[in-house]
């Protein structure tokens, strides 16, 4: 099984009425603690991965906010208060603790499937296989 990592590059606290992402498509309506994501379309994470996408923090359980860009995407920390700079993040697959987060989740909230994730997954992210 696949899993696709990275980690949290920055946190913000949005104040109400901030937006996040390409075209403000994600508004606060709360004061909201979000991560910046070092993984977007470049990296082959789905461009159309809308606000909500299920995601891993730190083994924790959230969902994207705003639209992927092409080398960063945002995440909800609000469930993830330890969280910070260098923080794990599972975009799918196995996370820390043994969180599993299915790639068929995040595809489907992209509209795709997880064989096109996969094959989507650009030669700029480094690669480990399994020990």
């Amino acid at each position: 099984a696949m899993t696709l990592r990275s980690k949290l590059i920055a946190t913000q606290t949005l104040q109400p009425g901030d937006t996040v992402g390409y075209g403000s498509s994600y508004t606060a309506r709360e004061v909201q603690r979000i991560g910046i994501v070092a993984c977007g379309y470049a990296d082959g994470y789905p461009r159309h991965a809308g606000t909500g996408t299920p995601v891993l923090v730190d083994g924790i359980r959230t969902t994207t906010v705003g639209r992927v860009s092409m080398d960063m995407l945002a995440v909800d920390l609000g469930a993830c208060p330890a969280a910070g700079i260098g923080s794990a993040v599972t975009l799918w697959g196995r996370g820390p603790g043994g969180a599993v987060l299915a790639i068929d989740e995040v595809a489907h909230a992209a509209g795709t499937i997880g064989y096109e994730l996969m094959c989507a997954v650009a030669p700029r992210v480094p690669v480990r296989t399994a020990d």
